[in-house]
């Protein structure tokens, strides 16, 4: 049996909770009352324009529409490349490449935020003019020979310097890198025209050198040749008196009076008896 009494607001459509969440996920784009933060940065939490205590780390945070907003900014490390000109001690003018990699202290995002400003403000309200002024600082102290021959203590002395610099600002230097120095052509001309003069002074000695060398090696020669020679005519006198020696010898051997009796006196020298035993 059908029931007429039943009212027809007490089942509700389903296009009206259908309705119902499309309007919430409207206002929930539009008021976002959510915010999140990617890998690999902070956010810096404002309320109602003014910069909050607290830092927001990666992930997904609830904030009240309207009164609170966020800004990020990343920490990961960056690399900038500045060029600066200065002087040295010996007054050449010098262009410096530099290179610098960096990045903002994760817990002082919101302080950097509100002092500095975003990334491309940090770079060039603090990062560039700090540059600067340490490059002039440092090579002001050497002169344009000891910047080239001296590089890695100009470097590490900028990476210190820099480092303190930037640290009250917020933002850690995590190492510095000098790409390329630029010097006036004049000054240029004039250590190319150094370089050749020492290479051809090291070339001369070099050749002075074994040219003494090899002198040495001759005399040395000509007095192994000259002894040489001396032993062999040595040698052949020998020989020769010896010879003229026998061919002379009569067969009566000298007699040498001892005592109450003569006796012969005989040469027993193996040299000489194998000589005439040779010649028999």
């Amino acid at each position: 049996m059908r029931n007429i009494n039943r009212n027809p607001n007490s089942e509700v459509p389903i296009w009206f909770y259908l309705t119902g969440g499309l309007v919430l996920l409207i206002v929930a784009i539009i008021f976002r009352p959510f915010s999140i933060v990617n890998a690999g940065e902070r956010g810096v939490l404002m309320k109602f324009g003014k910069v909050q205590d607290q830092v927001l780390d990666e992930g997904i945070h609830p904030i009240m529409p309207i009164v609170t907003s966020v800004r990020r900014l990343s920490v990961r490390v960056q690399q900038n490349t500045f060029q600066s000109d200065a002087a040295s001690k010996d007054l050449q003018k010098v262009t410096t490449e530099l290179a610098v990699n960096w990045h903002v202290d994760p817990a002082r995002v919101n302080k950097v935020f509100q002092q500095v400003g975003d990334q491309q403000q940090i770079i060039t309200g603090i990062i560039t003019p700090a540059v600067s002024e340490v490059l002039k600082a440092a090579t002001a102290k050497k002169t344009a020979e000891e910047i080239i021959t001296r590089r890695t203590e100009l470097k590490e002395e900028i990476d210190a310097n820099l480092k303190n610099r930037l640290a009250a600002y917020g933002v850690v230097v995590d190492d510095v890198s000098l790409v390329n120095f630029a010097f006036s052509p004049e000054f240029s001309r004039a250590i190319e025209s150094k370089q050749i003069a020492e290479q051809e002074a090291k070339q001369a000695g070099f050749i002075a050198q074994k040219a003494t060398q090899e002198a040495q090696a001759e005399v040395n020669r000509a007095k192994g040749q000259a002894e040489a020679q001396r032993l062999q005519r040595q040698t052949l006198t020998a020989e020769l008196l010896q010879k003229q020696a026998i061919e002379k010898w009569d067969g009566r051997f000298p007699m040498v009076i001892g005592g109450n009796s003569s006796l012969p006196l005989i040469n027993i020298n193996p040299d000489s008896l194998a000589t005439k035993d040779n010649k028999q």
